[in-house]
């Protein structure tokens, strides 16, 4: 039976006020998943700890079968639509807030070991837009890929804009952090990955690559790009453009890449 909130101030709803204020400061090893659609994502992720739902009043019954799949024990909260604005401090259309427990990281070494001898993973170099990186992660979970390895520049994929971006992508693809994008490259040698750099400047073209048995997806920020001796370390490869224009954005790169590297 969900709790019904009528005052903003009461206490057992404090995770889920100032939400925006909160997507900057953190959260103490906690995140906030926004939407029906993530929810009923997140409800099928065992890896994560919901430990409470906040909704608009009229969603609980909507969301009934979904509901059912909660442990009995993780608290439902109800209030009004002028309740719940002023709780989490913005209009939240979607009214439907879940607060997780984020698992720890592993090393990178560990999550590459636990991979099929058969893998593909995405490697992220300095991306510092959460649109982007949410694209990736539901290009990611669309295409199969095994696991993204970020480096220490690279956003928080449980951000929640990032995770409502990638339409829950970022909770279903497996993903840690490697201490730089040196650490990174050197972890995916030593698991015989087969690293191909996307860049406008690649030396090879995309639609003459073949995957290897294990194949390595390196993307860089917009702009920047990757960092010229991570490219000269590795297979660099383009995607040719019309009329000199040299510019995809890096989400769109990546789900044409893994298109590529899973149906070529």
């Amino acid at each position: 039976m969900p709790f019904a909130i009528s005052d903003p101030a009461d206490p057992r709803i404090e995770p889920y006020r100032a939400v925006r204020e909160r997507d900057l400061v953190g959260r103490q090893h906690r995140f906030v998943a926004e939407g029906e659609v993530v929810l009923r994502v997140l409800l099928r992720q065992s890896r994560f700890t919901i430990e409470s739902l906040l909704l608009a009043e009229g969603r609980a019954e909507s969301l009934s079968d979904a509901l059912a799949l909660l442990p009995p024990d993780v608290p439902v909260y109800t209030a009004n639509r002028q309740v719940m604005d002023a709780i989490v401090g913005f209009p939240i259309h979607r009214g439907i807030l879940a607060i997780a427990r984020r698992p720890s990281l592993p090393p990178v070494e560990e999550i590459l070991a636990q991979l099929p001898e058969k893998a593909l993973v995405v490697g992220l170099i300095g991306l510092t837009n959460h649109d982007n990186v949410g694209g990736i992660f539901r290009n990611a979970a669309a295409f199969g890929a095994d696991a993204v390895l970020l480096d220490r520049e690279t956003c928080d994929p449980l951000y929640r804009k990032a995770i409502r971006v990638s339409v829950g992508g970022a909770l279903v693809v497996p993903f840690t952090r490697a201490p730089s994008a040196e650490a990174l490259l050197r972890a995916l040698e030593a698991a015989s990955f087969e690293v191909i750099a996307l860049s406008p400047s690649g030396k090879e073209v995309l639609s003459q690559i073949r995957p290897s048995r294990r194949t390595a997806l390196l993307l860089g920020a917009e702009g920047p790009g990757l960092p010229h001796g991570l490219l000269e370390k590795t297979r660099s490869v383009s995607i040719p453009m019309s009329g000199g224009f040299d510019s995809l954005n890096v989400a769109t790169t990546s789900g044409i890449a893994l298109h590529h590297l899973t149906h070529g």
